[in-house]
């Protein structure tokens, strides 16, 4: 799909990937058909929008090649490039699970297979985001895209907040989760509207750290995925984050491996979410948009609280008796695990060798290259200089760590060396992370039940006239899908033929 030049290629390649991506959502049975066929029913419609974009592109210019509606669309209407850009939107949004279209997203995560959730979040999903910056830059252009509104109804405003409330509505939701894959979906969707905030802008310091962000999440979520995997596999397929504890003693790579990932997930210094994350919360600066950052920051803030719920009730604490014998993940699922915490230190620390071919994409849209360098981004445009801050980080490290070895050595107590009222405490007693953030989840749970879950029942109440009459129209009768192709060809040679004969 990536190596398509015209807009049919595109769309058949596009179609391959959804209901693949349903076939292999659905693979388990069970409630992961119900999410498949979530999944699949929102794809399509999406998929319905995009084909009707492109059946118009056709209609009016006679080309789907990229190369020829880069000039041609130059003429067009500010209404028309604004309905393309909606429908494209709607397809590509649903792919990327933005707000309010991310709905499918957490049950598919749920029920779908481990190492292909590591698949479906790092690559499929993001593909959405190659498809915003494809038709926003590639094709339609900064030009166009300046014509549309004024003010604050500028199409690429209205596009930075639908990504600022994802950022939002995903990260704090997550919070709330106990599942670890419907967690880790959560985020998904709130690191997707950092995506979506950096290449709304049409700067090349936003589109760089929007694609940069899109590059960087596909690793470490992938990572996070196979963490949760891996176990999944060594405690017999528990994933209540309420059930597990302690598992840094049997689990030493696999830790590292989520210690890894949500550092990346987080933005701290050395990974590569840091310099992703920097590029963005700059080009906010620079834009005068001191809201939309805060909400990023906020947005950075529920991430912390988040993850450390996940890396602290699945491998510290203590652990639970039950789990006393199990082992580290066999070494083809550590693998790949090292490999992507490679990744990630290495993106942190040596920016510039993905920027560099980021800015020759960028280049190559006519919106300008981006100044880089081996470790990040020169002084021009705000200097970030990871070499700086490695060695801000190494003399912190050898600093604490010379501080904490002129202190008095602490005593190595016993895990169940503990007493209440001159009584040992029951093992079952000591695992004490159950419920994290509970008082918050009584706050908001009123507002996801009253509002949110409120509006989706009013929206299929109101559809359901509508989806009555679909129902005629797919009625599993094969000659009926046949007389529907032939009409639909029919109505190919009306528009080839009977239209050049006025």
């Amino acid at each position: 799909m990536v190596f398509s030049a015209d807009f049919l290629s595109f769309y058949i390649f596009w179609e391959i990937m959804s209901w693949s991506t349903y076939l292999l959502i659905s693979y388990k049975g069970g409630k992961a058909v119900d999410a498949g066929l979530k999944y699949i029913v929102m794809s399509v419609v999406g998929s319905i929008a995009m084909l009707f974009a492109i059946v118009t592109l056709y209609a009016f210019y006679g080309t789907l090649k990229f190369s020829s509606l880069v000039s041609l669309l130059q003429s067009a209407s500010p209404g028309y490039i604004l309905f393309l850009l909606i429908m494209f939107v709607i397809g590509f949004g649903i792919k990327n699970a933005i707000w309010p279209l991310h709905t499918w997203l957490p049950d598919a995560h749920s029920e779908a297979v481990s190492p292909f959730s590591a698949v479906l979040s790092g690559i499929l999903v993001r593909m959405g985001v190659y498809g915003f910056v494809l038709v926003m830059y590639g094709i339609a252009g900064l030009n166009l895209l300046h014509k549309l509104g004024y003010g604050i109804l500028n199409f690429n405003y209205i596009f930075c907040w639908i990504g600022a409330i994802s950022i939002i509505i995903g990260t704090f939701i997550a919070l709330l989760q106990d599942d670890d894959k419907r967690l880790l979906a959560w985020h998904a969707i709130g690191q997707g509207g950092y995506m979506i905030l950096g290449i709304s802008f049409g700067t090349t310091l936003g589109i760089a750290g929007g694609i940069f962000h899109t590059l960087n999440h596909c690793i470490y979520i992938a990572l996070l995925f196979l963490v949760t995997g891996a176990v999944e596999y060594r405690t017999g397929g528990v994933r209540d984050l309420n059930q597990l504890g302690g598992l840094i003693k049997k689990m030493p790579v696999t830790f590292i491996g989520g210690l890894a990932g949500i550092s990346g997930l987080i933005g701290v210094p050395l990974t590569n979410g840091f310099v992703s994350k920097w590029l963005i919360y700059k080009t906010l600066v620079l834009e005068a948009h001191p809201f939309l950052a805060f909400i990023a920051l906020i947005g950075t803030w529920g991430t912390i609280l988040s993850v450390y719920k996940f890396l602290h009730n699945i491998f510290l604490g203590q652990l639970p008796e039950k789990y006393k014998d199990i082992k580290e993940a066999p070494w083809t699922m550590q693998l790949p695990m090292i490999l992507l915490t490679v990744a990630i230190v290495l993106f942190g620390i040596l920016p510039g060798i993905p920027l560099k071919v980021i800015s020759e994409i960028e280049k190559s849209f006519g919106i300008g290259s981006l100044s880089i360098h081996i470790f990040g981004i020169p002084k021009e445009i705000g200097e970030l200089n990871m070499i700086n801050i490695l060695a801000a980080v190494v003399v912190a490290t050898v600093f604490i760590y010379f501080v904490f070895s002129l202190s008095t050595k602490s005593k190595k107590v016993d895990q169940y060396d503990s007493y209440a009222a001159g009584s040992f405490v029951p093992k079952d007693r000591y695992q004490y992370s159950v419920r994290f953030y509970d008082q918050l989840y009584r706050i908001i749970e009123p507002y996801l039940h009253d509002v949110v879950d409120d509006f989706y029942c009013w929206l299929v109440e109101k559809s359901k006239s509508f989806f009555q009459i679909i129902r005629q129209i797919y009625t599993g009768n094969v000659n009926t899908y046949a007389l529907y192709i032939l009409l639909f060809l029919a109505f190919l040679i009306f528009v080839k033929l009977g239209w050049g004969l006025w």
